[in-house]
C-alpha cells in the first residue's frame, strides 16, 4: 500500500512543475485522494460489498469533485491533475501512466447491463482537460486526445486526436515504455507542438495550388500576347490574395 502511494506522488512529481515536495501532493491533491478512496471502493466491490463500494466512491466524489465508479479499473501511477468534474464510468479500464486533466469524461454509450459500455486507455495516455471518451472502444498505448475533444472511436497507438468529432492530426505508433518517459515529450493537455489540423493542412494546399495556377495563367496569357494571340480577359473579380486567406486559415 504505502509503496504504491510512495509511486503515486513521485509520479505526480514528474509530471507536474508546480508539485513542490512529497507533502504538498499528498495533503493537497485531489487527484491523489480519489485515487486511493476509488482502490478503498474497488475492494469493496469486490467483496460484494456494492452499496458500501459505491457510498465511498459517492464519499470521493463530495470530497474531489472527481467520480470513479468502483467498479471502473485504474491503473499505477495514475494521475487525475486538477480533477474537478472528472467522471469515470462502471466499466472503464485508465492504463498505467495515464493522465486525465478536469472535466474529462470517459462515458458509455450503451445501456446493457453487463457489457463492456465505457472507453479502455492504454498506457500512457493523456486525456486533455474538458475531452469526452464515449463508448466502449480502444485508445492505444501513447495516444493524447486535446482538450474539449468529443472521442467516439477508437485512437490509434501513439495518435493524436482532436476537435469535435475527433479525428487524427498526428500518429506515432512507436511503443511507450516506462523507462522512456523522461527522454519523450510530455504533452499537457495532449497538445502537441506544431501539430496541425489536417483540414487546415489541406486549405493550405489548395490555397497554395491556386495561387500556383494564377502566376502559372498569367505567363501563359503575356506568351500569346508576346506572339500576338488576344485573348479576351474575363471581367476582373477581386485580386486573389493567397497570404491573406493562409492567415484566416491558422
Amino acid at each position: 500500500m504505502f509503496s504504491r502511494l510512495r509511486e503515486d506522488i513521485a509520479s505526480i512529481r514528474e509530471r507536474d512543475p508546480a508539485a513542490r515536495n512529497s507533502w504538498e501532493v499528498l495533503t493537497c491533491y485531489p487527484g491523489l485522494h480519489a485515487v486511493i478512496l476509488h482502490r478503498w471502493a474497488k475492494a469493496c466491490w469486490h467483496a460484494d460489498l456494492k452499496w458500501l463500494g459505491r457510498f465511498i466512491s459517492q464519499l470521493g466524489r463530495t470530497l474531489t469533485g472527481i467520480e470513479i465508479h468502483p467498479g471502473a479499473t485504474i491503473g499505477r501511477r495514475v494521475f487525475i491533475d486538477h480533477g474537478m468534474g472528472v467522471v469515470i464510468g462502471e466499466t472503464a479500464v485508465v492504463g498505467d501512466d495515464s493522465t486525465i486533466y478536469q472535466g474529462v469524461t470517459l462515458g458509455g454509450t450503451s445501456l446493457s447491463k453487463g457489457a463492456k459500455r465505457h472507453p479502455t486507455l492504454g498506457r500512457g495516455v493523456i486525456i486533455g482537460a474538458g475531452a469526452k471518451v464515449l463508448g466502449g472502444f480502444t485508445v492505444g498505448d501513447g495516444a493524447k486526445v486535446g482538450s474539449n475533444a468529443v472521442v467516439t472511436k477508437e485512437v490509434p497507438a501513439g495518435a493524436t486526436a482532436v476537435g469535435n468529432p475527433a479525428r487524427i492530426v498526428e500518429r506515432n505508433p512507436g511503443p511507450v515504455e516506462r523507462d522512456q518517459a523522461a527522454a519523450r515529450l510530455f504533452a499537457a493537455y495532449g497538445v502537441m507542438p506544431n501539430g496541425d489540423d489536417p483540414l487546415s493542412k489541406a486549405l493550405h494546399g489548395l490555397i497554395n495550388q491556386v495561387a500556383a495556377q494564377e502566376q502559372q495563367l498569367e505567363v501563359v496569357l503575356a506568351a500569346l500576347k508576346g506572339a500576338g494571340i488576344g485573348c479576351r480577359r474575363l471581367e476582373e473579380t477581386t485580386h486573389f490574395d493567397a497570404a491573406r486567406l493562409n492567415r484566416l486559415v491558422d
